[in-house]
């Protein structure tokens, strides 16, 4: 039988069970448990979340509360290799993406004699001071405390970077326009 067909036999039952006893109305809910028990089953099985049912006898409500999603944000390389050991290569997942500046990290890392300038906050680098400009400095530039290197953007907000350091500068980590994270090397100064 229909779903449709097993409604209307339904609802001629409650019409024949009201003119039977008209001095008396159904007083029982039009939902017993085990129909309420289906129909939670239904939703769950179609994947809603929440379901609800109305009429003048009776009102159901059906909510499912999902568990939240947990994300965990990859660690910076150079805190993980001293926070942790490395997780063997099986357990590593392909969705996980590194930082912005995990290979910045990575090339600052191997250049251990070099002074590092980096991002005190996050936000996006840029090398010069507008798109149609020199950069501030070059490989090779000189560069003393006072100097400003570059800029970083971060809400709407331009941000000169200083050298804090006398020196040549001989790496510079950062693409143009790349995100960079708090504590992200941008340059390596040989003093």
């Amino acid at each position: 039988m229909s779903e449709q067909a097993t409604a209307a036999a339904k609802k001629e039952t409650v019409k024949k069970q009201s003119r039977g006893s008209s001095s008396s109305k159904i007083s029982e809910p039009s939902l017993n448990m085990a129909e309420i028990r289906e129909l939670a089953e239904l939703v769950d099985a179609h994947g809603f979340t929440d379901f609800e049912f109305e009429n003048e006898k009776i009102r159901v409500r059906l909510s499912k509360q999902t568990a939240p999603q947990i994300v965990q944000a990859a660690q910076p390389v150079a805190a993980a290799s001293v926070a942790a050991p490395a997780a063997p290569p099986q357990a590593q997942t392909k969705t996980e993406t590194p930082h912005p500046g995990a290979k910045a990290e990575q090339d600052a890392a191997a250049d251990e004699d070099l002074y590092k300038i980096i991002s005190p906050i996050v936000g996006t680098f840029y090398r010069s001071p507008s798109p149609d400009k020199d950069p501030y400095v070059k490989v090779g530039s000189q560069v003393s405390p006072d100097s400003t290197v570059c800029i970083v953007e971060a809400m709407k907000l331009m941000n000169e970077i200083q050298a804090e350091t006398t020196g040549e500068v001989v790496k510079i980590y950062v693409e143009n326009g790349q995100a960079v994270e708090y504590g992200q090397p941008l340059f390596g100064i040989r003093k």
